[in-house]
C-alpha cells in the first residue's frame, strides 16, 4: 500500500531538454534500486516542462528519496530554468500492478 508521495515539476533551459532527459533517465537505476519507492516515473509535460511523480508506503520512505534525489537534482543546476518545484502529497487512491 502506498500512503505518500511527490510531484516535481522541472523546468529545462530552453536548448537543455537532452541533458535534463538525460538525467531523468539516468536517475532510474538508482531509483529502482529503492525498496521503498513503489511508484516513479518522469514525465514530459510540453517542451521543456517535466515532471517526476512518485510514491512510497510511509514517510520514512520518502525522506530517504528525497534526499538522495536532492543530490541527483542539484548536480547539474545549469541545465533548470529554475529550481525545481516539489510538492509532498498524500496518495487517495491508486491502481499499481502487483509487484512480482
Amino acid at each position: 500500500m502506498i500512503t505518500v508521495g511527490f510531484f516535481v515539476r522541472i523546468e529545462a533551459k530552453p536548448g537543455h531538454e537532452a541533458a535534463v532527459e538525460a538525467q531523468l533517465r539516468g536517475a532510474l537505476p538508482t531509483v529502482d534500486a529503492e525498496d521503498d519507492t513503489i511508484v516513479w516515473m518522469a514525465l514530459r509535460l510540453g517542451p521543456t516542462t517535466y515532471a517526476v511523480v512518485d510514491a512510497f508506503p510511509h514517510e520514512e520512505g520518502r525522506l530517504r528519496h528525497l534526499e538522495a534525489g536532492r543530490a541527483r537534482l542539484a548536480a547539474n543546476p545549469e541545465h533548470f530554468a529554475k529550481p525545481p518545484e516539489l510538492v509532498r502529497t498524500d496518495v487517495i487512491a491508486a491502481k499499481i500492478p502487483p509487484i512480482a
